[in-house]
């Protein structure tokens, strides 16, 4: 057995890509945990970094898991997410694990990347991690569909990629628009990977996660 992340606990959050209505990524949760780790993941789908910080009701939901325990989701609208502060408090990580970035990219929304959102929401997410001297890993969307419902476009999410990787200190940034090439993998409305496409994602994050993990000063 590969035990490569024992001695981790990671909290992991997330947007849809982690938990939405119906759906939990239990492949990435699963991988990290037969790697060793013990692992609470948290997923909201559709709210950006600053709901992490002041959670509001979710739109289209949330989910969280624990270990080996199976997933628990919900579409209840009169839920709210998680502040990761009370999270870190509760379950007392070793790593957290940041995935987010489509929900604050303004696809079809905003004529330019919305840096001034980005720049003021990413840094309030991160203060509880910076307060408790945390390892930090953020993970940065992959390609999608350019156009769909959702007007995801490979050059927003490239010049949104490259943004986070300059203001995510002190987590460690993966690209992970550095697995595939644009179009390469298939999606169900431009956002959200399709189901072979998202394990190969996961696979790749999980591969980084423990390469970055190895060089923790905390994980020895």
């Amino acid at each position: 057995m590969n035990m490569a992340l024992a001695g981790l606990v990671i909290l992991l959050i997330g947007d849809s890509h982690i938990a939405a209505t119906g759906y939990f990524n239990d492949a990435l949760h699963d991988g990290l945990v037969d790697r060793g780790a013990s692992v609470h993941s948290f997923g909201v789908c559709g709210e950006p970094p600053v709901a992490w910080t002041d959670p509001i009701p979710i739109i289209c939901g949330r989910g969280e898991r624990h270990g080996r325990e199976p997933a628990t989701i919900s579409g209840d609208r009169s839920l709210r997410g998680w502040k990761l502060s009370d999270l870190i408090d509760q379950y007392h990580p070793n790593l957290v694990v940041i995935e987010l970035g489509d929900t604050v990219a303004g696809y079809g929304v905003t004529p330019t990347l919305p840096k001034d959102v980005i720049g003021y929401q990413v840094p309030r997410l991160l203060e509880p991690v910076k307060a408790h001297d945390l390892p930090c890993i953020w993970i940065g969307p992959p390609w999608g569909t350019d156009g769909g419902p959702y007007k995801k476009s490979n050059a927003r999410v490239k010049e949104l990629s490259d943004y986070l990787s300059q203001i995510v200190a002190p987590c460690r940034y993966i690209d992970s628009l550095k697995f595939s090439r644009p179009g390469q993998w298939a999606t169900t409305d431009g956002i959200h990977l399709k189901e072979e496409p998202a394990q190969i994602w996961d696979n790749d994050l999980i591969r980084s996660i423990v390469a970055i993990a190895r060089k923790l000063p905390r994980h020895r």
